[in-house]
């Protein structure tokens, strides 16, 4: 994961040829976790890559500038990076979804790495994800990443910021990010699925049938997250408290 990230780092324009060679990829059906392969149209396969380039950009740009200043911070990043591709490694298949629930992660990576570099560690988990384990998929790839990295990741680490400057202690703040950016994430893949998929019907009809169909194993997974998110913090303040004062200054550019 660590070598990855700084191959990535130094080759964007790399990066971007690969994303391009994606959105010209087809795919067949597969059920996997995440967005499955061929659930997406093309366009909006593609719109989802346009959506998730800016800010892996912006993530690969805050990896560099931080790990100039901090050798360290590229094996930190590895680090995170493979407990983010463990905890989404474990799907439970939802029914007529086309995708799975799983853990997320990204809300814990949020507060230890920051949102910006969080994207990135999804993207790479997602990745490794749908190669190997035809989880997820390639042509779907930048709608997962908009879903668990950038939506997760934001939203899990603005909770996070939000409840440490309303006076709450870093646990309790910590189990709200993981559990609102776990369902945060499945809200974003509920949204991307209905706005592709709704047909004939509605979009708010099309997005409330997929969200309850997510509710009987994203709600528990949800509060089993915040418990781990919680609990990963609290050690991290006995044990490690450097790792909860990086700065994330890519959160506002």
């Amino acid at each position: 994961m660590r070598r990855m990230i700084d191959w990535l780092v130094r080759r964007p324009r790399v990066v971007a040829a690969t994303a391009a060679a994606l959105l010209l990829g087809t795919g067949s059906p597969a059920w996997a976790m995440h967005i499955s392969e061929g659930i997406l149209p093309p366009a909006w396969a593609g719109l989802w890559f346009a959506v998730a380039a800016p800010f892996l950009w912006l993530g690969l740009r805050e990896v560099r500038r931080r790990s100039g200043a901090s050798p360290n911070f590229k094996v930190l990043t590895g680090l995170v990076g493979a407990a983010v591709f463990v905890i989404s490694c474990m799907p439970i298949p939802v029914p007529f979804t086309g995708t799975c629930s799983h853990p997320c992660g990204t809300g814990l990576a949020a507060i230890i790495l920051g949102p910006a570099v969080t994207t990135v560690v999804a993207a790479i988990a997602l990745l490794l994800q749908a190669l190997f384990l035809a989880h997820g998929g390639l042509t779907t790839l930048g709608a997962n990443i908009v879903a668990l990295g950038v939506v997760g990741g934001y939203a899990g680490w603005l909770v996070y910021a939000g409840m440490r400057r309303m006076g709450f202690g870093v646990v309790v703040a910590a189990g709200a990010a993981g559990l609102i950016s776990d369902w945060a994430t499945y809200a974003a893949t509920s949204g991307e699925l209905a706005a592709a998929l709704h047909g004939g019907s509605s979009f708010a009809a099309t997005f409330s049938a997929i969200a309850l169909a997510f509710l009987p194993t994203q709600l528990p997974l949800g509060v089993l997250e915040a418990i781990v998110s919680g609990a990963a913090v609290r050690f991290l303040a006995v044990r490690r408290p450097e790792f909860l004062e990086q700065p994330h200054a890519a959160v506002v550019v």
